[in-house]
């Protein structure tokens, strides 16, 4: 208890705490560059992002995010004028963290629709650490399926080689692929980056400091190619349910499609099926939450927390 009211006051001193309404008013005269149409593609499963939603939440942020990049692309500017060096286009990364179910992706796909309607950086794009993970092959080999998703079922090492060339302004970086239909590597497809304006790379373990290199300390992290970084937050209780309501849609949906990794869970009953996403996330994905993802939460720039219905409900910005 005592620990936990010393972290509260660490972060209640490193942080910028705002209502809803408080940060939609930062929103100043942004516009709305997205609609009511193109919300609901946006929208991932079983999630209640609205037009309202992203006028309040999305809208601020993206206004914070475009003074970054113009005040992260005026530096760099004057650090090549000072070495004499010729101008590099340099992508603006940003991290995008949180827990399976939390709703990582929607956020993702939402800050890409609306950045790359600014005029002065247009091309942005979106890279997601699922990519990274070893092939099931690996996995199987290493005795990790059971781990998948945890730290080190990750190729970190090619992970930061893609960031490394992404930050150098090197053309036509490549990213492997990954198919939630397989649950596994794609063989021979990659996702090509190629000096975009922004980067956004969104991952359940993507702020992590902690050991990834069986045991040995390392002096490179993933978090270190950030220029911004966001934390989706919620109560452990309410990501279990979504969990588990995704489950049960995907059971219906996805699930049903014989090449789908999951096709044998196509024909439980609800309880059944119910029953079997309960044991999974407590036995793999809350474990995970409560070890890896959750302990990195302070270390993002800004904190977007979510109520029992899938709503951001406050905002927490890092005080520089």
């Amino acid at each position: 208890m005592l620990n936990r009211r010393v972290a509260d006051q660490v972060g209640a001193a490193r942080f910028v705490s705002f209502s809803r309404e408080e940060w939609a008013r930062l929103r100043a005269a942004t516009p709305l560059t997205v609609s009511e149409a193109e919300v609901e593609q946006l929208r991932g499963v079983n999630e209640r992002l609205t037009l309202q939603q992203v006028e309040e939440i999305y809208l601020p942020l993206s206004r914070l995010l475009n003074l970054y990049v113009a005040a992260t692309q005026t530096l760099r500017k004057a650090t090549d004028t000072f070495l004499g060096n010729p101008p590099a286009k340099v992508p603006f990364v940003i991290g995008i963290a949180g827990s399976v179910a939390v709703g990582k992706s929607t956020t993702a796909r939402v800050l890409q629709a609306l950045l790359s309607r600014w005029p002065d950086h247009p091309r942005v794009d979106l890279v997601t650490t699922d990519g990274f993970l070893f092939p099931n092959r690996v996995l199987e080999d290493r005795g990790l399926m059971a781990r998948k998703g945890f730290p080190e079922s990750y190729d970190v090492r090619r992970l930061l080689d893609f960031l490394i060339g992404v930050k150098s302004g090197q053309p036509r970086v490549a990213a492997p692929v990954y198919s939630h239909l397989l649950y596994d590597i794609v063989p021979g497809q990659e996702q090509v980056v190629d000096r975009p304006d922004i980067m956004i790379l969104e991952g359940l373990n993507v702020l992590q400091t902690s050991d990834l290199h069986g045991g040995r300390r390392t002096d490179l992290f993933v978090s270190d190619f950030f220029d911004f970084s966001i934390y989706m937050d919620a109560n452990a209780a309410s990501i279990e349910r979504w969990y588990v309501d995704r489950f049960l849609m995907l059971r219906q949906t996805v699930f049903t499609k014989e090449a789908s990794y999951f096709h044998r869970y196509a024909q439980l009953s609800e309880t059944e099926a119910e029953q079997v996403a309960r044991s999974i996330w407590r036995e793999i994905n809350h474990v995970n939450l409560k070890e890896n993802i959750e302990p990195t939460r302070e270390r993002a720039h800004l904190i977007l927390d979510k109520d029992g219905h899938h709503l951001v409900q406050s905002v927490r910005l890092r005080k520089l």
